[in-house]
């Protein structure tokens, strides 16, 4: 009987993260989609995403037996806790803890930056637009360093990846994709999304956007 539950959304990046990693770990789960409004916001308010999250109210919602988690990078420790093989962070302490900042760097200092070009897609000529732009590239040119002597962002794939690929389809949605400036991001992005996990979460996502009339990132359309 699964007894794991994941409540995200549609259009959750965050939650999409947390969908991913189950999928890499082979978790047998239960998803739920909470009701999506057009305004990219979800209403009403799933009652069990309340009980765990009610000051932010907002997915991603873990529930596993006694544990109920929100958060995705709480929930990404959480599963390579309960479920440790495949393992989805690197072995050694020092790579754990670079793999560790590389997440948290997609979601604290390159996502910030999309969420700022979410108000602004009628001004992408704007100060404030081609800023978020410039802090977007320099991010991809950061990872592109990275990927000199590696395939993935920490070395083995990781959370680390997982979190990253999501931030950056929202981004190229949003109007600041990747160049020929970063080569090795480029490839890096079809070996990540290649993967069976990531198609399994990213193609409804992509089919989702396709029904409601909005854009589909040039890379997800073949």
């Amino acid at each position: 009987m699964t007894t794991t539950q994941i409540y995200s959304g549609p259009l959750s990046m965050f939650g999409a993260k947390v969908q991913i990693a189950a999928y890499e770990k082979g978790i047998t789960f239960e998803l739920t989609m909470v009701p999506f409004t057009t305004d990219d916001a979800y209403e009403p308010k799933h009652p069990e995403v309340l009980r765990v999250n009610p000051v932010k109210q907002q997915v991603p919602v873990l529930v596993d037996e006694e544990v109920a988690l929100f958060d995705s990078t709480q929930i990404f420790e959480y599963l390579e806790d309960r479920y440790p093989q495949p393992a989805l962070w690197p072995e050694g302490i020092a790579d754990r803890a670079r793999a560790r900042q590389l997440e948290q760097k997609s979601d604290e200092v390159f996502f910030p930056n999309v969420i700022k070009l979410f108000g602004l897609q009628d001004a992408m000529q704007s100060a404030p637009a081609v800023a978020a732009c410039a802090g977007c590239a320099r991010f991809y040119e950061e990872m592109e360093g990275l990927l000199a002597t590696r395939e993935y962002l920490a070395g083995p794939y990781s959370f680390a990846d997982i979190a990253f690929y999501m931030a950056h389809v929202f981004a190229d949605r949003k109007g600041a994709g990747m160049t020929e400036a970063t080569p090795r991001l480029v490839a890096w992005r079809e070996r990540v999304g290649a993967r069976p996990a990531v198609r399994t979460v990213v193609d409804p996502m992509m089919r989702f956007l396709a029904s409601q009339g909005r854009g589909v990132p040039a890379f997800l359309q073949r």
